[in-house]
């Protein structure tokens, strides 16, 4: 944070362009997937901005935890491979942060009305937090003066903790989305497996990558493609199953 404060304004402003506009990158391409209906602009903007507020309180929660480990696992750190506890409670912190805050402030909208809605702002949230952290890990190299390190890093998000997000908040959503219809107590089962399964992708991403190794890193990297494909044969099912009885060019 002392970084933040004592950055030049231009650095800022670097920093910002390079961390918003790939997720936006994103958000666009994967917005075009249905633009058959689009969604409303201020929603998918609410959206957006409330994974950006998860951020802030996902540092700090984070902190804290890092504090305790520090003190409960001796020795033990967030770049320690074997320090299980930090790796999956700072996933726990950023998946259930992102669900609760676009939860809070969308998905109870008039808007949000169809399965594939829910996924759509799901992601959109993912992004809207991926962009305000892409922005404070471009800060450093950038007020270091090392540019190349800067598009290094956000070349590495792009592809990689950028569409880890999209892909860990569309599990939660999906699994809205193919309950929307079910029993409220079965709604809730799903919604917890959903963010489950979020973590734990989630978890084994940040695993992989701060083991350092090139093998590992290209095991987290496989883990979110994957992830990727299964994300657009399932938006596919839900666009089939949303259209297939409508006209063309009717919602």
């Amino acid at each position: 944070m002392d970084i933040l404060a004592s950055a030049p304004f231009g650095t800022l402003g670097y920093a910002f362009l390079g961390g918003v506009l790939p997720p936006l990158v994103w958000l666009y391409f994967l917005l075009k997937e249905d633009d058959r209906c689009p969604e409303p602009l201020p929603c998918l903007l609410i959206a957006f901005i409330s994974g950006m507020l998860a951020v802030p309180f996902a540092l700090l929660l984070e902190t804290l935890l890092r504090d305790y480990a520090y003190i409960a696992y001796a020795g033990c750190s967030e770049y320690a491979p074997l320090c299980v506890p930090i790796i999956l409670g700072w996933s726990v912190i950023e998946e259930t942060l992102k669900y609760v805050l676009v939860a809070l402030l969308v998905l109870w909208r008039a808007d949000v009305n169809e399965p594939i809605d829910l996924v759509i702002y799901m992601l959109t949230a993912a992004l809207g937090f991926a962009a305000l952290e892409n922005v404070l890990f471009l800060i450093v190299p950038f007020a270091n003066g090392d540019v190349l390190m800067g598009l290094q890093t956000g070349n590495l998000r792009f592809i990689g903790s950028t569409l880890l997000h999209v892909m860990a908040s569309s599990a939660v959503g999906f699994a809205l989305a193919f309950s929307l219809n079910f029993l409220k107590p079965l709604r809730a089962f799903f919604a917890i497996a959903g963010l489950i399964l979020a973590i734990a992708l989630h978890a084994l991403f940040n695993f992989f990558i701060i083991q350092g190794d090139g093998v590992y890193t290209l095991f987290a990297f496989l883990i979110v493609w994957t992830a990727a494909v299964a994300f657009f044969a399932l938006f596919e099912t839900l666009r089939y199953v949303r259209y297939r009885n409508l006209p063309k060019n009717v919602c």
